[in-house]
């Protein structure tokens, strides 16, 4: 056990200890009163981690506990780093005897390490990882016969993951979590998942929680080992729990109840990954005669800022109630701009950074939050026009996301079909049933008769060297493509996306991953069509990508920071721009259709929190007019925006570019937006020699596909090899031994002792 080094003389009653010196009465108040339970009502920006660090402290130094009799449970890992740092600087090496000082599941994983016989598990129990869990549920779903197209396995461990959040087994599930997979077999799976990760020795990381509170229900010998060994419980973002994190710690509670929880319910805005925010106003009940302390005085923004998310958030009705206020300067007014639609609403952000750092400001402190990740795209084209250095945290850049790749290689394979690293990633994407050893099969013939993948794969298909489910699958892959370059001659290049998307399956595949992150990947692809209204045609559209994936590739100077509102939560900056503020945006339709009042509020805290992370300005944007899935649709400001106390905000309305558009093609008889859709520009003069070639394939796939591999129908003629003859006896890897009975350029047809008579490729045979 760590030694805690005595101090020489103890310090006079009113002079506090050098750790709380700094603390404002509040803070010093939650620091002090160590006994019995204790909520930290922490608002943004008020310190609530230098209080927290200084309590922990405190029971160490005044030897109120042994750093091994505290638990402190933090929700990342970088927390509890920090948490520890800051410790360290108080008390010194005391701080390394804190064991129990971590995230919710190390700690448990630690206690399940002790306790996991009670759960059927060996102490070396193994966690498995996201890409393990997958497989072992399609490995059930296929054994049960279920059809895992209709009920997907991502689907699968994304119930499995709520129900095991909400501290529920198997057994405790109720009808309508048992309906929501299979007809009525959730139950059933998520048993039979149970049972198979005990039979691995294995469990996966909802697990580690649900077993230890399964293990404190069932052995009582063992929660009370762990009520006597923890003399005081310490969590930060109490707001955040689920149920099972929320029902572990109030049966370790119950016995001293010396638990101190800091957390803000104004800033409760992770429901959608179990979160709830009844944990927190429910604490006083919980622990009935518990001190709150309500920590209001904010260090980080200027009184303009703070009255204007004060004013928001009390349109709430689910909140404990407090009032931030702050000594800084006053400030500006928060700023409401209405711009005319999307991309006006990126220029305006640009102009204003561009000003911001005329001014001498640091791009690293400018920030732009959205509601949801497919509004950055337009931030990041303008970006890149202008010349603005910009960085993506939370996520990946718009371009360098999956599903953005996956569209992106089949307008490649479109445009230029001897791409062959395009084609490679969308070959079997979505999954279409040609594995790994298709692809090596069409690698070796490509290679060995220089030709591009989607030629020889063409070659391969008339062949026997592969299955006759795989030939089919090329074949009518490669029918798709030249239907999609016909389709390009005629059409839009963001028409001709929505027809790729639409026709190869990828959007079938998204609507049956009904994942969270499904949704997100749609609407995704929905903005990758709407960017490519812009452009006259494919090429232009594949060379400003290009050009975008260059400049991304730059990593040097100060960056402005996009992010979405939830990945900013503990983040400040100087300057936020606040985009998209409008019905249907912000607050979120889908979340709205799918939570009703709850989730309204859910929306409302998540705009409280946007904007409490600026410190010097805040700018809120809402646009009159949206593309949304390729159609225009007027906007009203947010019900957010309506909100905003007057006396903090100022408003102005700005039409530059959209207002002249409106004004030069509306009339009374008129769609306003008739000259998008119905003027088509003359792309003959645009259209570059790779857009050409691409398009001079005329009916015939063969054609197609020998054209842009380079190669005459002579040349490939030429390539069959001259050592082969009617007669000859040859070997085939796969087909064994046999004899060459009919030969037509590099196609042989063999008649194989014991596979009988198959069509393949010269280069795969030797002579016998």
């Amino acid at each position: 056990m760590t030694e805690i080094p005595a101090t020489d003389s103890a310090p006079p009653a009113d002079v506090p200890p050098p750790y709380a010196a700094r603390l404002n009465t509040p803070q010093r108040e939650a620091v002090l009163t160590t006994e019995g339970p204790v909520l930290m009502l922490a608002g943004a920006g008020t310190g609530k981690t230098a209080a927290l660090t200084a309590r922990l402290a405190h029971l160490i130094a005044m030897r109120l506990a042994w750093p091994s009799e505290i638990l402190c449970v933090t929700f990342t890992n970088k927390a509890a780093r920090e948490m520890r740092e800051r410790v360290g600087r108080h008390i010194g090496d005391a701080v390394e005897g804190m064991p129990w000082l971590g995230t919710f599941h190390s700690v448990c994983a630690k206690m399940l390490r002790r306790h996991a016989e009670l759960v059927g598990l060996q102490s070396n129990y193994t966690i498995i990882d996201t890409d393990d869990q997958l497989r072992l549920l399609k490995a059930l779903i296929q054994d049960n016969d279920i059809d895992d197209k209709r009920w997907p396995a991502r689907q699968l461990a994304g119930l499995i993951d709520g129900w095991k959040n909400r501290g529920l087994n198997p057994a405790d599930l109720d009808a309508v979590d048992n309906e929501s997979y299979a007809n009525g077999r959730g139950q059933q799976m998520y048993g039979l998942y149970q049972q198979r990760l005990k039979a691995l020795n294995a469990c996966d990381f909802g697990d580690l929680m649900l077993h230890m509170l399964n293990i404190f229900r069932q052995h009582r010998d063992v929660l009370e080992h762990y009520q006597k060994r923890f003399k005081y419980i310490l969590v930060d973002e109490y707001q955040d729990t689920n149920a099972v994190q929320y029902l572990w710690l109030r049966l370790l509670a119950q016995e001293r109840k010396n638990i101190c929880v800091v957390g803000d319910d104004d800033q409760s805005i992770y429901s959608w990954r179990g979160a709830e925010v009844a944990n927190i106003l429910r604490f006083e009940k919980d622990f009935p005669g518990a001190k709150v302390v309500k920590l209001e005085q904010n260090y980080r923004s200027t009184p303009q800022i703070l009255a204007a998310a004060s004013g928001l958030i009390t349109a709430n009705s689910q909140r404990l109630g407090k009032t931030l206020w702050t000594e800084l300067e006053h400030g500006e007014k928060v700023r409401v701009i209405g711009v005319w639609d999307g991309p006006e609403e990126a220029r305006r952000v640009g102009e204003e950074i561009e000003r911001l750092e005329r001014e001498g400001a640091s791009l690293d402190k400018v920030a732009i939050l959205v509601r949801a990740q497919y509004q950055t795209r337009e931030f990041e084209d303008r970006f890149i026009q202008i010349g603005i250095n910009y960085r993506i945290i939370g996520g990946f850049r718009f371009y360098e996301r999956a599903e953005i790749r996956d569209a992106l290689a089949y307008l490649r394979v479109i445009a230029q079909p001897a791409d062959d690293l395009a084609f490679e990633r969308i070959y079997n994407q979505p999954k279409r049933g040609l594995g790994s050893k298709t692809l090596e099969k069409m690698y070796q013939h490509a290679r060995r008769t220089q030709m591009p993948l989607a030629a020889a794969s063409l070659d391969l298909a008339e062949t026997d060297e592969l299955p006759a489910r795989a030939r089919n699958t090329l074949v009518g892959l490669l029918q798709q493509f030249v239907h999609w370059r016909e389709l390009a001659e005629e059409t839009t290049p963001a028409e001709l996306m929505r027809a790729v998307l639409a026709e190869s399956g990828y959007d079938d595949m998204l609507a049956a991953d009904r994942s969270a992150e499904s949704a997100g990947r749609a609407e995704n692809l929905s903005e990758l069509a709407r960017a490519m209204e812009e452009y006259a045609t494919l090429g232009d559209f594949l060379e400003h990508v290009s050009l975008i994936m260059d400049n991304d590739a730059r990593d040097d100077g100060e960056k402005v920071t996009i992010m979405t509102m939830h990945a900013a939560k503990g983040l400040e900056f100087d300057h936020v721009f606040l985009p998209g503020w409008e019905e249907g945006v912000f607050p979120s339709q889908r979340s709205l259709d799918e939570g009703g009042l709850a989730s309204l509020e859910e929306e409302r805290r998540l705009a409280y929190v946007a904007i409490t992370r600026a410190r010097r300005r805040c700018t809120i944007l809402h646009a009159a007019n949206r593309r949304i899935y390729g159609q225009w649709t007027s906007s009203i400001p947010s019900r957010f925006v309506e909100e905003l106390p007057e006396e903090t905000i100022t408003s102005e309305t700005t039409m530059t570019g959209g207002a002249s558009l409106w004004r030069a093609n509306w009339s009374e008889n008129e769609d306003p937006f008739a000259h998008v859709s119905s003027s088509r520009p003359d792309r003959s003069s645009a259209r570059g020699p790779g857009w050409q070639r691409a398009l001079e394939t005329g009916y015939d796939m063969k054609q197609l596909v020998v054209k842009e591999s380079r190669r005459s129908a002579a040349s490939f003629a030429a390539s069959a090899r001259t050592d082969i003859a009617i007669g000859a006896r040859v070997f085939h890897d796969k087909f064994g031994y046999g004899e060459v009975t009919g030969q037509e350029g590099n196609k042989l047809t063999i008649s194989f002792e014991k596979a009988g008579e198959k069509r393949v490729i010269d280069s795969f045979v030797t002579l016998a």
